[in-house]
């Protein structure tokens, strides 16, 4: 797999331990497989194609929060301004809305006053949006202000149209790296084996499940129904369900459910309370939208189906099942959400922030372009961005991860 870049290295780099352009980690591990595709390692270089000394470096975050966002900043732009000795490093604001100078406020050059404690807070000090940004106008603001890096960190959408800035500063011979940071708690970045704030996403997630299982134990025939996130990958409901070890039911939306019939989650749920007394539920946003009757499909500001409130969906439908079968039960529901993606990564993400940072600093320094930071096999790689979108990261029915859940909820493995 050959890394894109914007040609021969010619500047020394100022790091003693190097690694070779010639290392490659395959896709798949196991032997006698086929290893798949055979990434670059990611790491510092001998050789790089920008003189620290005359480099101004960008740096945008885009789409939601998560958690460990301003730890990502805040590594970038110490390995940038330590490690290499960058000029100058430019913090865009408010998403791709900031890259155009008639729609954002002007950037904020970063000082290490300025990145001091932002580690500590949720969020993101650069502010956030959602859309894409018109590429010519961004590239000529590039241009204008001579940023030679630009990081984006975000989610599908922010890595394609860091990929789309690329493309055009190609087209007009601007040497611009373009180096994203997958950024989403779902976890479901294809050859990124586990993006940063997903463990921390599960450890609030886990504090949740434990007060709604308190809520439905604490009364007769109780019923907490959480949702959480997971738009296409069940990665934080499969992984919060084990870490608590106090869930009934987790529905994912790699696996279809049903509601009604002997087989269906209602009946499995009914006998649960009379035996006994309680049910704690964990849905995934993305979960059991073939249930919902359909409406014109509606897209957000990404481009992104804007999916239908399951969470709410499934109140109603049980509060109607207990009601008709005259079966007294109280239903807790809890939407997390935005809380969860608030708050400040835990240590082990905290760690991962800081290498995806790093090695982003590196490929952009050694001139790798249109690339995304990813993680195999505890190895961090270089992955071309258009390969994204041609492999989708999902919770696998049949593996380990989904028996671990069926194992700590005792439930059926599917609900038909």
């Amino acid at each position: 797999m050959n890394t894109p870049t914007l040609g021969t290295p010619r500047f020394p780099s100022p790091l003693t331990r190097t690694i070779s352009d010639d290392i490659r980690i395959p896709q798949r591990i196991e032997v006698g497989a086929d290893p798949g595709y055979l990434f670059e390692l990611a790491g510092p270089r001998a050789q790089l194609f920008f003189d620290p000394a005359q480099t101004r470096a960008g740096i945008v975050t885009c789409g939601g929060l998560c958690p460990g966002l301003n730890n990502v900043i805040r590594s970038l732009f110490f390995e940038l301004h330590h490690g290499y000795g960058v000029r100058e490093v430019l913090g865009f604001r408010g998403g791709y809305q900031g890259l155009d100078p008639l729609r954002g406020a002007a950037p904020v050059v970063m000082s290490t006053e300025f990145v001091d404690d932002i580690h500590q807070e949720g969020g993101t000090v650069l502010g956030t949006s959602r859309g894409p940004v018109d590429t010519v106008v961004a590239v000529d603001n590039l241009m204008r202000r001579g940023v030679n890096l630009l990081f984006t960190i975000g989610g599908d959408g922010t890595l394609r149209g860091g990929n789309e800035l690329f493309q055009e500063a190609q087209r007009r011979g601007y040497p611009l790296a373009v180096v994203g940071i997958p950024k989403t708690v779902d976890n479901d970045v294809a050859f990124v084996s586990r993006t940063f704030g997903y463990y921390t996403a599960v450890e609030e997630a886990a504090k949740v499940l434990k007060c709604a299982h308190t809520e439905a134990h604490s009364v007769l025939n109780g019923i907490a129904l959480v949702k959480l996130m997971g738009r296409n990958a069940g990665f934080i409901a499969g992984g919060a369900t084990v870490a608590s070890q106090d869930v009934n039911f987790c529905l994912i939306p790699e696996v279809p459910f049903v509601l009604d019939g002997a087989g269906g989650l209602l009946a499995a749920l009914e006998r649960r309370i009379v035996e006994r007394a309680h049910a704690v539920i964990v849905v995934a946003e993305g979960a059991g939208q073939q249930l919902i009757e359909a409406t014109a499909e509606q897209r957000d500001a990404s481009g992104n189906p804007k999916l239908k409130d399951i969470g709410l969906f499934l109140r109603e439908k049980i509060e109607a099942h207990f009601k008709a079968a005259q079966i007294p039960a109280t239903l807790r529901y809890f939407d997390p959400n935005y809380i969860i993606r608030s708050v400040p990564a835990d240590a082990e993400d905290s760690m991962l922030c800081d290498l995806f940072a790093r090695h982003a600093a590196h490929a952009a320094m050694a001139g790798k372009t249109g690339v995304v930071i990813g993680i195999l096999h505890d190895r961090f790689i270089h992955v071309p961005i258009e390969l994204l979108p041609q492999q989708k990261k999902c919770l696998d029915p049949a593996g380990p991860a989904w028996r671990a859940v069926l194992a700590a909820t005792g439930q059926a493995e599917r609900f038909e």
